[in-house]
C-alpha cells in the first residue's frame, strides 16, 4: 500500500481491525459447547456444598437408576486411574497435598468435586446428579489466612501437621543499612483483595477417544493445549504422541484457564473409560466457586527514606492465601510480586519474606497481571504515603526515583534486569495528556466548593514476555512455523493460542511485511497440537515477543532459501539477488523479478532446482528469549467522591502505556483499556468473599460486582516507544499493562479525594459503603 506520494505503508505499525472480529460479532465460531459429537455424553459433577467434612457414604444407587444416565462414579472409582493434579511451582521444603480429580474421604473447599454423572443428556445428568446422597461429617474450617498460622489453627490438610505451605524469602542490598539511616520509615498494612476471573465463557471440555487408533482428542477452553498435552498424559495413562488437543475460541481466560483442572483429566478417562465422547460444560456458580481465583494477599510493608524523598529500602512480610490445593502456578503467584516489589524505582535494598497459607477455600493461580499488580499497588501506595509524610509532590517523589535511561539495563535489588526503559518520558507525556496543571487547578477550584476530588498517579513497571526457560518450570521458548504453500498463500502456524490478543492479525501484519504479500493471503493457525506440534502457550504477555520472535526467525530462513532458488533461476549468485516488494531480482538488472506464485510453484514441483536443493518453501523455529521484557508507563486518574452516598466518578483517566514497538496500534489500546476496565472492578467493586463456615457469598453475578458499562469512562490514552533489546521485534507486551498500572492510580485518586478529611489508607475494593463510613468516620485504616 502506498499514499499519493508514492511512499509505502507497511502492515506493521498500522492500526487494523482484527481479521477474527466477523467471525465473533456474527456469532460463527466455535466454542466448546457448540461441538456435537454421534453419541455424545454428558457429564454433571456432584460438588461439595461444606468447606471441610468427612466424606463417609455416596450412595449412587438412585442416580444410577434414572433414566438416561450411563455411569455414576465416585473417587473411589477413578482416583487410581487419574493421577493427582500436577503443580509446575516447586520450593525446597514445600508442603503439598494430593488432590485427586474427585474428592477422597475429605473435601476442602464448597465446589469440590465428589461425584461425576455421566448421561445422554445434559438434563438427565443434572437431575440425577440431584439424587446422589452423600454423608458428610462437618470438620473445623479455616478461612482467614493469618488465623491459619495460628497454634491451634483447624488444619486445611491435617496429614501436613500445618497450614503453612512455604516460606520464601528475597533479600537485595544491606537492608538493615538502609533502615539503620533512615531520615523516616513508614508503615502501612495493605490486603489484596481475593478476585474472581469470570470470564464470560465458563470452561467447558469435550473428549473422544478413538479405541482403533488409541488416540484421544480433548477440546477444551483453555489458553494452554501444550502444556495439557505435557501434562495430561501422566494423569491418565496415555502417550504424548497418541494425545491430541485442541482450544477453539476461547471466550476469555485473564490466567484463569491457565490451568490442568481436574475436570478436563477425568472427561478424558472416562471417554477412554466409556468409548464415548464426554462433554462437560461450567455453570457459572460452578465457575465462581471451582476456577481459581487471583490475588489475595495480606502483607505488613516498611520503606526507609531520607528526607528529600529518595527511597532506602523496602522491607516486607506477606501472607499469601493459596487456598486449599495447589493449581499449577499457584505457588509461583506471590514470588512475582517479590520480585518487581520495587516498582518503576532505584530502591537499592529490598527484603521480602513470603508465607504461602492453606485455607479451606478454592485455590488461588495466575489472574491477569499475576502478582504484578499486587506489587504495583503496594509500592505506588507507599510512594504516595512517603510523599504524605514528607509533605513533597507525589510526582516529584517518583520523579528522584526513577534510573535515567542511561541507565538501563538496570539491575535491580530483587536480582533482575530490566531491558530498556524512559521512565520520566512516560510520566511527562501523561501529564501533558492530561493538562496537568489545568488538573490541579480543578482540583484546587472543586475542593473549594465543598467537593471531595482527589488525582491520583501510577508509575509503573512489570515483568512479561514469560521467559527464559532457566526460569520457566516447563521451559519459556516459542515455537513458530511459516509456509509459502505451491499458490503461493501463506500459512503461519503459531505455538501460542491468542484467545482475545489478536495474533492472528498481528502475526499477519508481521509476515506480510517481511515478505511483501497481501495480509489476505495470509492464515494463522493455533491452538490445534496437532496443528501447532510445538508450543509453550499464552500467558504472561509473552505471545508476540517470544513466538513472534520464532516467527521472524521462520521468516528470514525462508527468504534465504528462497534468495539461493531465486538466483539458480536467474542465473545469478546469490548475493547479487536482491529481495523487495515480494521479489526477487538481480540487483541493478532492471530485469526479471520472480514472485512467490512462481518461486512456489518451482519449490514444490521441483523440476529446475538447484543440486543439493531441499523442495518446498517451509521453515520452523524454535526461539529462546535471553531475558524478560519490561514494559512500563504512566497512569493518571482523576476522581470525584460523592459525600452522601460514596460513590466514585471517574472524571479523567489518562494511561501512557510503553510496550516498546507496536506492531497494531489499535490492538494495543484494545489491551490496554480492558486492562483497566479490570483494574476499575478491583479497585472500586469486586471481592471474593467467603464466610466464617467458608461458604462463597459472591458465586454469582449478582452478588459479585463487576464495572458496568456506565462505570467505564473516557479514557485518554498515549505512548511512548522504547524498544526492547531482547527480540528481534523490540516488542514488550501489552496484554496485563492496564490491569498493573490502572488499581493504584484509581486507589491513589480516593485516597487524595479523602486526604483533606484526615483518612490516609483504605484496602480494597474503595466500594460506597466503605467511603460512605470513611466520609462519616473520618475514619483511618
Amino acid at each position: 500500500m502506498s499514499t499519493t506520494t508514492g511512499e509505502k505503508i507497511g502492515y506493521v505499525g498500522r492500526a487494523m481491525k482484527r481479521v477474527e472480529d466477523p467471525r465473533l460479532v456474527k456469532g460463527i465460531a466455535t466454542y466448546v459447547d457448540d461441538l456435537r459429537l454421534p453419541g455424545m455424553l454428558h457429564a454433571v459433577f456432584v460438588r461439595s456444598p461444606h468447606a471441610h467434612a468427612r466424606v463417609k457414604r455416596i450412595r449412587t444407587d438412585a442416580a444410577r437408576a434414572a433414566g438416561g444416565v450411563v455411569g455414576v462414579f465416585t473417587g473411589a472409582e477413578v482416583n487410581a486411574q487419574c493421577g493427582t493434579i500436577p503443580c509446575a511451582s516447586s520450593f525446597p521444603d514445600l508442603k503439598s497435598p494430593k488432590h485427586t480429580v474427585l474428592a477422597g474421604d475429605r473435601a476442602y473447599f464448597v465446589g469440590h468435586p465428589v461425584a461425576v454423572v455421566v448421561a445422554a443428556t445434559p438434563y438427565a445428568a443434572a437431575d440425577a446428579a440431584e439424587l446422589v446422597d452423600v454423608d458428610y461429617e462437618p470438620l473445623p474450617v479455616v478461612t482467614d489466612p493469618e488465623k491459619a498460622l495460628e497454634a491451634g489453627s483447624p488444619l486445611t490438610h491435617p496429614d501436613l501437621g500445618t497450614n503453612a505451605a512455604f516460606t520464601w524469602n528475597l533479600t537485595g542490598g544491606d537492608i538493615d543499612a538502609a533502615f539503620a539511616k533512615a531520615d523516616r520509615v513508614i508503615r502501612q498494612r495493605m490486603y489484596h483483595q481475593r478476585l474472581t476471573p469470570m470470564p464470560i465463557e465458563p470452561r467447558g471440555c469435550v473428549a473422544s477417544y478413538q479405541p482403533g487408533e488409541g488416540t484421544l482428542t480433548l477440546w477444551t477452553s483453555t489458553q494452554i493445549p501444550h502444556l495439557i498435552r505435557t501434562l495430561l498424559p501422566g494423569m491418565i495413562g496415555i502417550a504424548e504422541n497418541k494425545l491430541r488437543v485442541v482450544a477453539p475460541e476461547v471466550g476469555g481466560g485473564f490466567g484463569a484457564k491457565l490451568n490442568l483442572y481436574a475436570e478436563e483429566a477425568l472427561c478424558s478417562h472416562l471417554a477412554m473409560r466409556l468409548g464415548a465422547p464426554v462433554k462437560w460444560i461450567e455453570g457459572r456458580r460452578e465457575n465462581a466457586a471451582a476456577t481459581i481465583h487471583g490475588r489475595d494477599q495480606v502483607g505488613d510493608y516498611e520503606v526507609a527514606v531520607s528526607k528529600d524523598g529518595r527511597i532506602l529500602g523496602l522491607r516486607n512480610r506477606t501472607i499469601a492465601d493459596l487456598g486449599s490445593y495447589l493449581q499449577l502456578l499457584t505457588p509461583a503467584i506471590p514470588t512475582l510480586t517479590g520480585l518487581v516489589v520495587t516498582g518503576a524505582y532505584k530502591i537499592p535494598a529490598v527484603r521480602m519474606d513470603v508465607v504461602g497459607v492453606y485455607t479451606n477455600k478454592m485455590s488461588t493461580d495466575a489472574y491477569r497481571g499475576a502478582g504484578r499488580p499486587e506489587a504495583t499497588y503496594l509500592i505506588e501506595r507507599l510512594v504516595d504515603l512517603v510523599a504524605a509524610e514528607l509533605g513533597l509532590d507525589p510526582v516529584e517523589v517518583r520523579r528522584r526515583n526513577f534510573p535515567a535511561p542511561e541507565e538501563f539495563p538496570f539491575n535491580t535489588a530483587t536480582g533482575l534486569t530490566f531491558d530498556s526503559g524512559n521512565y520520566e518520558g512516560a510520566l511527562r507525556k501523561a501529564q501533558q495528556l492530561a493538562r496537568w496543571d489545568e488538573l490541579v487547578a480543578r482540583r484546587t477550584s472543586r475542593r473549594r466548593a465543598g467537593a471531595l476530588f482527589g488525582i491520583g498517579v501510577s508509575t509503573y513497571v512489570e515483568i512479561c514476555a514469560m521467559g527464559p526457560s532457566k526460569a520457566m518450570a516447563a521451559g519459556g521458548w516459542e515455537w513458530g512455523c511459516v509456509r509459502i504453500e505451491i499458490s503461493g498463500k501463506v500459512t503461519v502456524i503459531t505455538g501460542v493460542t491468542p484467545h482475545g490478543q489478536g495474533q492472528e492479525t498481528t502475526f499477519a501484519q508481521i509476515v506480510a511485511d517481511r515478505l511483501g504479500v497481501p495480509i489476505e493471503d495470509i492464515v494463522v493457525l493455533h491452538g490445534d497440537t496437532s496443528v501447532a506440534h510445538y508450543g509453550r502457550d499464552t500467558y504472561g504477555s509473552r505471545g508476540t515477543a517470544v513466538c513472534g520472535s520464532a516467527i521472524v526467525m521462520c521468516v528470514d530462513r525462508i527468504l534465504e532459501k528462497a534468495r539461493r532458488l531465486a538466483a539458480a533461476l536467474l542465473d545469478a549468485r546469490p548475493e547479487q539477488v536482491e529481495f523487495a516488494d515480494g521479489a526477487f531480482a538481480v540487483k541493478g538488472s532492471g530485469g526479471k523479478r520472480l514472485g512467490w506464485t512462481e518461486l512456489a510453484g518451482e519449490a514444490y514441483i521441483a523440476k529446475n532446482l538447484p543440486r543439493g536443493f531441499e523442495p518446498g518453501l517451509e521453515a520452523s523455529a524454535f526461539f529462546e528469549p535471553e531475558n524478560f521484557t519490561f514494559p512500563f508507563g504512566t497512569h493518571i486518574c482523576a476522581v470525584e467522591v460523592n459525600r452522601d452516598t460514596g460513590d466514585v466518578t471517574i472524571v479523567q483517566y489518562v494511561a501512557v502505556d510503553d510496550c516498546g514497538n507496536q506492531i497494531n496500534p489499535l490492538l494495543v489500546e484494545g489491551q490496554v483499556q480492558g486492562g483497566i476496565a479490570h483494574s476499575i472492578g478491583q479497585a472500586l467493586f469486586e471481592r471474593t468473599v467467603y464466610d466464617e463456615h467458608g461458604q462463597l457469598l459472591t458465586g454469582e453475578f449478582m452478588d459479585y460486582p463487576m464495572p458496568r458499562a456506565e462505570d467505564i469512562p473516557d479514557y485518554v490514552l498515549g505512548s511512548t516507544v522504547t524498544p526492547s533489546p531482547v527480540n528481534p521485534l523490540g516488542v514488550k507486551g501489552v496484554g496485563e499493562a492496564g490491569t498493573i498500572g490502572a488499581t493504584p492510580a484509581i486507589a491513589n485518586a480516593v485516597m487524595d479525594a479523602l486526604r483533606p478529611l484526615g483518612v490516609t489508607h483504605l484496602d480494597l475494593p474503595l466500594a460506597p459503603e466503605k467511603l460512605w463510613r470513611a466520609i462519616r468516620q473520618g475514619h483511618k485504616e
